[in-house]
């Protein structure tokens, strides 16, 4: 299936139904890896290799139209690849474009262009402290004493 122009083609990836709402998948395309997300009312795509330091974005976390790295809580915006944490860098994530057809996601590639390394963001933000969050124990279901 290639479009209309040089340099591009549509490749079909998987069935719509294996990306759950509100999650990522990890997709390979020849040498590319690229993370789909499925926002609900469309997918997206995007390399999975975070521009910062490299982390697996379709582990992260959605908020919204926003994907957190896993490693370093750095956001990047699905629709743009302009990271939160640095905008003056630019559409520093790779954005793909996609499509369903027949219930079958298609994505938008470059031919003939090998993965290149992603060169990570000159950026003088610090890296965002990870917070993990301490739940409260569950008080066990007491069980009746016998006098």
């Amino acid at each position: 299936m290639s479009s209309g122009e040089s340099g591009k083609k549509w490749l079909r990836v998987a069935d719509e139904r294996s990306f759950p709402i509100r999650e990522g998948r990890t997709v390979e395309i020849g040498s590319k890896h690229l993370a789909i997300f499925n926002l609900g009312n469309e997918l997206v795509a995007v390399q999975n290799r975070c521009p910062h330091r490299g982390g697996p974005l379709a582990e992260g976390i959605l908020s919204g139209n926003m994907i957190v790295c896993p490693l370093h809580a750095w956001k990047f915006d699905l629709q743009t690849g302009i990271s939160v944490n640095c905008p003056k860098s630019g559409a520093c994530l790779k954005v793909f474009e996609t499509r369903v057809e027949d219930g079958i996601v298609c994505v938008e590639v470059p031919t003939g262009v090998e993965d290149e390394e992603t060169t990570p963001i000159a950026c003088d933000s610090p890296d965002r402290p990870l917070r993990w969050v301490a739940r409260k124990p569950i008080a066990a279901a007491s069980s009746p004493q016998s006098p």
